[in-house]
This record gives structure tokens, C-alpha cells and sequence, in this order.
């Protein structure tokens, strides 16, 4: 069973009406109109850990952020891809959960702050994540991946991408809730959204419309579900029961493995989308699997994959 912060975070999550943009297309046309509008802030919170140093460089677009140890001992990088539903600015759970990385993995950790839409799109985002990645590997070696729901489907589709265009594999991606089929097309979302008090299919569709772009919703710059995993680097996987997205990452888990990719896969009973983000017994746990796992990922000579977990 759940912790008691686990039960009340869906309580919480009906109560501020998170699901808002997601639930009907008006909610999500609505958000997009807001956030052109109004953008939130971006920058770091105030207090963050006191044994990371935060820097910011500017590329043509938009700023690029680095959390560095104070210790000195950072070894390789993790590119982290914050999620939002692509139209939500990097949140304060964002920011503290790169922190914990950089301090705990022992790692750079660089937070790009991409164009959202109605500016940014997948045709747009995913070529320019696949060439900070190339940088990063550059400057400090081994590079991993690593995002939340929108962002786990940033950086998924980017592990493709250098894996396609540059014959880059990477020693591991973690995915937290990814989004993975933006057609939403799984018979089986319908049966989790009753339990779902976040996300929901008619406001996500519009959302994945607009992200979309030039590109086919079935794109794997998209929808990396649709992409042949064959000769992917290892993933590490956390989705809730009660997420809409939980259907399509077990077909992922199946479809990867098939593929012969290493997965470590990680559902949770009766826990909501990104769960590992949140201020839970459950959270903390999932935070220490995913820092163990990059950790090893950067430390492992040459970056070697590890065996596939059952």
C-alpha cells in the first residue's frame, strides 16, 4: 500500500485542479494561450543544494544551465529534459532533482531550458538536445539522458536520433513517466483514466498535436514508441499505475527488450505520474534507483552496458 503522502497526492492534485490542461482541448488550447503569454520563470530556486554550484551559458536561443559538485569529483554528464507537457516551463521539483544527481552521482548535470509551443517543436528540439549531447561528450566524456514525462519523451527521441544520425549509443537513459505515443491510441488509456487525477487524453492530444509540428504524430522524433529499439543503450524505467501513460510504457519495456535493449523497469501500485518527483517515501526510494543507476552508467569503464534485469 502506499504511503500516507502517497494517498494524498492525488487528493492534492484534484484539489488544485492540476489536470486543467489536460482533460479537455480547450484546457490545453487555453495553457498554450496563457504561457505565450505570460511565461513562467525559469531560473533556479533560490535554496538549492548547498555542495552544487549552478552556472548558465546562452546559446542562440534559449539558456543552458550546468549543476557541477562542489567536491570536484563530477565525472561524465547527465542532459536532463525537464517535463511540462512541452508548454510548462522547468519546475522547482526539476531543479531540485537535478541538484541531487549532481551531488549524489557525483556529475555534471546540464538542464537546457528549450522553447516550448507554440515556439518549440519536436522538429526543432530534439536535432538541437542531440547536438548538446555531442558537445557534452566531447567535454566531459560518457553522456547520458534523462527526463520527466515531456521530457522522457525528449530524451528517448534524442537517444534515437544519435543512435540513427551519429552512431552515438549512450550508456543509459532514464525515463520518469515518459510520454511515448502522442497519437494516445492505447485502447488501455481509457481504462487508467478514471484513477488519473493529472493527466488526461483529450487535452494531451492537443498539446502532442502542437509539438508535433511538420512532423507525423508517428514520427519517433514524436512518438519514440513507434521507433525499432534495436541497438538502443540501456533504459531505466519508473511509471505509476495511476498515470494514462503507464499503458504505452509497458509496451515500451516489452518492445525494448524484445529489441535485445536492457531495461530496468520500475511500475508502482496505486502511485501517479511522475511519482519519483514527488515529496514521498516512494518518490525518494524511486530518486535513489535512478541516481544509483546513472552513477554506475558513468562510472562503468568505457561505459559498458550492464546486463538486462528481468
Amino acid at each position: 500500500m502506499p504511503s500516507l503522502l502517497s494517498r494524498i497526492v492525488p487528493w492534492y492534485l484534484r484539489a488544485t485542479r492540476a489536470n486543467r490542461p489536460f482533460i479537455t482541448a480547450e484546457g490545453a488550447r487555453e495553457r498554450i494561450r496563457e504561457r505565450t503569454l505570460r511565461p513562467l520563470p525559469y531560473g533556479p530556486p533560490r535554496r538549492l543544494r548547498s555542495d552544487v554550484e549552478v552556472s548558465v551559458l546562452h546559446d542562440s536561443v534559449r539558456p543552458v544551465y550546468t549543476l557541477t559538485p562542489r567536491s570536484g569529483r563530477a565525472r561524465g554528464n547527465v542532459v536532463y529534459a525537464h517535463g511540462g507537457g512541452w508548454v510548462n516551463e522547468i519546475a522547482p521539483q526539476h531543479w531540485r532533482l537535478a541538484a541531487e544527481i549532481a551531488a549524489r552521482a557525483e556529475t555534471t548535470v546540464t538542464l537546457p531550458i528549450y522553447p516550448l509551443i507554440p515556439f518549440g517543436t519536436a522538429d526543432r528540439v530534439i536535432p538541437a538536445f542531440a547536438e548538446l549531447v555531442l558537445a557534452n561528450r566531447a567535454r566531459y566524456g560518457e553522456v547520458c539522458l534523462a527526463g520527466d514525462s515531456a521530457g522522457g519523451q525528449i530524451s528517448l527521441s534524442t537517444a534515437l536520433l544519435l543512435r540513427d544520425e551519429h552512431e552515438v549509443i549512450l550508456p543509459r537513459t532514464v525515463l520518469i513517466s515518459p510520454a511515448l505515443d502522442l497519437s494516445m491510441s492505447n485502447p488501455e488509456i481509457a481504462e487508467v483514466q478514471p484513477s488519473d487525477p493529472w493527466l488526461g487524453r483529450p487535452g494531451g492530444l492537443v498539446l502532442g498535436e502542437r509539438w508535433s509540428g511538420p512532423l507525423s504524430i508517428t514520427d519517433p522524433q514524436v512518438s519514440p514508441l513507434f521507433a525499432d529499439f534495436t541497438g538502443l543503450g540501456p533504459l531505466t524505467v519508473f511509471c505509476g499505475t495511476r498515470d494514462i501513460l503507464m499503458p504505452d510504457a509497458r509496451l515500451l519495456v516489452g518492445k525494448a527488450r524484445a529489441a535485445g535493449v536492457a531495461v530496468d523497469y520500475h511500475e508502482a501500485a496505486d502511485l501517479v505520474h511522475v511519482y519519483p518527483l514527488t515529496p514521498t517515501p516512494e518518490g525518494r526510494a524511486a530518486q535513489a534507483v535512478l541516481i544509483a543507476s546513472l552513477r554506475a552508467a558513468l562510472t562503468r569503464p568505457n561505459g559498458g552496458e550492464p546486463s538486462a534485469q528481468p
